[in-house]
């Protein structure tokens, strides 16, 4: 299948692993983080790439030594989320997950972002504002809701002595931002800020979760479930629901991870209901999720020969229709394959049997039948209902695609991904598209 090289400027172009394509299918968001993987957070532009012409346009460019990455666009107008570091960065504010934040940017208005997620770093925390850092945000189908995952810079990652009070840890989570509900946010600490969304955390964490149980330590690496949530067993819908990979102890004492799902209300407005503790936590306990949502378990893998969530990093997928989820598990041989499940529960299918398995962070096609990843250094699809896979690129040893993502455009006809391309002023990650 041809393949097309998009972007050749000597600098990175970094993809998420979701959401990279505008709504019309026109563009492609990306930041200029220097490293292939991103894992350097250094990039100080948003771009996108015109996907006809090649044609480039600069977004946001940070500003007072700030840095920004991780972009992605909502899926019914033109905005655009991504992270921000911290301006004007101190020795003891630099960037880390617990200092960060969302912002929107509407690239007919390129240079100007609005805060997202609002900050509060002192006592008594103001609900609607959280008091640490965002990372990976993503719009619901209807683009009013922005999922993220969240860490917190109150509480410490571990005890740091046996005299301190007891409080609880620093433990990453989901968070939910409802778009159009500002909160502002008094200037107690230099570091504050309004957002121009209500953000809350949604899923409950626990620092030691009892062996054998369904009590989690850990939530990371979600997805929305469908583009407008999904058929519960009864029937009905669910319009809101967030699936997510969160760690568990095994009987055996074994942490793993597990595929989650918490269920949002219909009306954002009840996120602002608090549940059993304030929504904006205290000096020593975490933010405590809403009375109206609801965390529950999909996934059993501790009996498996190579039990967990695992392979290269991906996040739980969702097919359009809100029907399958989609995660990597290891098979008996250890390579790592696509499994599905339903969002209501039940057992586990294999889809992909590759010999050395799935390489890459995944997407679905817009009509749910197809995933696209990296299989044998290769961007193939594969057939949801059968686990046929066709491969769309040819293999290239010195320069294969990049893992971190392969995105199918809203109208399923092309895959965006990345590779690192050898050129007269070095090696650089760009970004490609090849038809689907």
């Amino acid at each position: 299948m041809p393949e097309r090289q998009l972007t050749s400027a000597p600098h990175g172009h970094v993809l998420t692993n979701t959401a990279v394509w505008s709504a019309d299918g026109r563009w492609i968001v990306s930041d200029t983080r220097s490293s292939p993987d991103g894992g350097i957070f250094d990039g100080t532009r948003i771009e996108r790439v015109e996907v006809a012409s090649g044609r480039v346009e600069v977004i946001y460019e940070a500003r007072h030594d700030a840095c920004c990455g991780v972009a992605t666009c909502s899926p019914v107008d033109g905005r655009v989320v991504f992270i921000l570091g911290p301006e004007r960065p101190t020795p003891d504010w630099s960037y880390g997950p617990e200092r960060r934040q969302g912002v929107v940017v509407d690239p007919s208005r390129p240079g100007s972002a609005t805060p997202l997620d609002a900050r509060d770093l002192v006592p008594p925390f103001t609900p609607g504002a959280l008091r640490g850092g965002t990372h990976v945000h993503t719009f619901s189908g209807d683009g009013r809701l922005v999922a993220s995952t969240y860490e917190d810079a109150i509480l410490p990652a571990t005890a740091t002595s046996a005299c301190e009070p007891p409080r609880e840890h620093n433990r990453r989570g989901i968070a939910v931002s409802v778009t159009g509900r500002p909160v502002q946010v008094t200037g107690r600490h230099p570091r504050n800020h309004d957002g121009s969304a209500f953000s809350v955390v949604v899923t409950r964490l626990t620092d030691t979760p009892r062996p054998g149980s369904d009590e989690i330590s850990r939530a990371c690496e979600e997805g929305w479930v469908g583009t407008n949530g999904y058929e519960r067993a009864d029937g009905s819908r669910q319009r809101y629901a967030i699936a997510f990979q969160g760690t568990v102890v095994s009987a055996g004492g074994t942490a793993l991870a597990e595929v989650f799902v918490v269920d949002l209300p219909d009306d954002p407005a009840g996120l602002e209901t608090p549940g059993d503790g304030p929504l904006a936590g205290t000096p020593t306990t975490r933010p405590s999720p809403p009375a109206t949502v609801r965390q529950r378990r999909l996934t059993f893998t501790a009996d498996r020969r190579h039990p967990g969530v695992a392979g290269p990093r991906h996040w739980v997928r969702s097919s359009p229709d809100g029907r399958l989820l989609a995660c990597l598990v290891r098979d008996d041989a250890g390579a790592p394959q696509l499994v599905v499940v339903s969002p209501c529960g039940g057992p586990l299918r294999q889809v992909t049997r590759a010999a050395r398995g799935v390489e890459s962070a995944f997407s679905f096609s817009p009509d749910g039948a197809r995933i696209a990843c990296v299989i044998e250094g290769c961007v193939c699809v594969v057939d949801v209902g059968d686990g046929s896979v066709r491969r769309l690129t040819t293999p290239s040893p010195h320069s294969p695609p990049r893992p971190e993502a392969c995105v199918f455009s809203p109208d399923g006809r092309s895959v965006a991904f990345a590779r690192v391309v050898a050129g007269s002023h070095g090696a650089w990650t760009q970004i490609c598209v090849t038809d689907a």
